[in-house]
């Protein structure tokens, strides 16, 4: 988790820059392969040229060849493995467009990488962005850091402000269960405008949601007329008059580390800061995580822990 990047150190990517470049003789075909050779070869070197260290990926084991692992591309895609290897073989199967935009995603593939590689899969064009997988959730490596830094809380949400993944501890400073909340309400600018319980373990809450909007107004700039933000906004717009005035301020924030206020019904009032990290900037997905900052918030979450054991 040492190549994370955190908020006040976050370099400036470019939206269709790749983290790594694939071998530029891959964008053609060779004579004598057939398409689907082609592609297995583009996506082969595309995912060896990538560091999985830039990725987020831990270093576990030894890794005979440079690059991802194709169980990485299969885990980041959420596909399996024994079908990716199939078609990296070059063989002739059935793929989706959805499970093709999915793989791209994975191997961080720029636009022009992403079109040709929907060309050799026979697709007259890729999907836009907005067309791309909508029902996101946090890889199995995400996951497992979430786990790990028990008992501290710490959540995985996109630029969107869903939550694709959180641990024990989060769930019990929010006193919410999200597993028992649809996917698509799991969101933290609807739960706080809408979910009373929510609302209550935010002491900033009339301070917060602006500050979400503006956050929300500024990450939006970048996606300008893709269908998955405009329907994000569409619902925040009709759910929320709190939404509505805040959003007609026009107001634009940055994702900042900072000090944030929790009230929990048992454990009384914690102090914790926030520290966002970032492990695939591409795709705006971050890492919260919350620490007490005094001894007295330090006790109280040991006391929430405890509580809830």
């Amino acid at each position: 988790m040492g190549n994370l990047i955190t908020s006040t150190d976050r370099p400036v990517y470019s939206n269709s820059a790749p983290l790594a470049t694939a071998v530029p003789d891959s964008l053609a075909v060779t004579k004598g392969q057939n398409a689907h050779q082609a592609l297995g070869n583009f996506l082969r070197a595309r995912r060896e040229s990538l560091d999985p260290a830039r990725l987020g990926l831990p270093r576990t084991g030894r890794r005979r060849t440079p690059g991802l692992r194709r169980e990485d591309v299969a885990a980041l895609a959420d596909i399996g493995i024994t079908w990716y290897t199939k078609l990296e073989q070059g063989r002739s199967i059935k793929v989706s467009a959805r499970a093709l935009a999915a793989i791209t995603q994975a191997l961080q593939c720029t636009d022009t990488e992403t079109a040709h590689v929907f060309a050799l899969a026979g697709m007259s064009s890729a999907p836009s962005i907005a067309e791309k997988p909508g029902c996101e959730k946090v890889s199995p490596v995400g996951q497992l850091i979430l786990d790990q830094l028990h008992p501290i809380p710490g959540l995985m949400q996109n630029a969107r402000f869903d939550i694709l993944g959180y641990n024990q501890a989060f769930q019990r400073l929010m006193n919410v269960d999200l597993a028992g909340i649809p996917k698509s309400d799991r969101n933290c600018i609807y739960l706080a405008m809408t979910h009373p319980v929510w609302r209550a373990s935010m002491s900033d809450c009339q301070d917060a949601i602006p500050r979400m909007v503006a956050q929300f107004r500024a990450a939006m700039g970048e996606h300008l007329h893709d269908s998955l933000w405009e329907k994000q906004l569409q619902r925040f717009m009709n759910t929320s008059s709190e939404f509505r005035d805040a959003w007609q301020r026009y107001e634009v924030r940055s994702v900042e580390n900072q000090v944030k206020q929790f009230h929990h019904p048992q454990a009384g009032i914690l102090n914790l800061q926030l520290t966002n990290w970032w492990s695939a900037p591409k795709n705006g997905d971050r890492l919260m995580i919350y620490v007490p900052v005094d001894e007295e918030s330090k006790h109280r979450l040991e006391l929430l822990t405890d509580l809830c054991e």
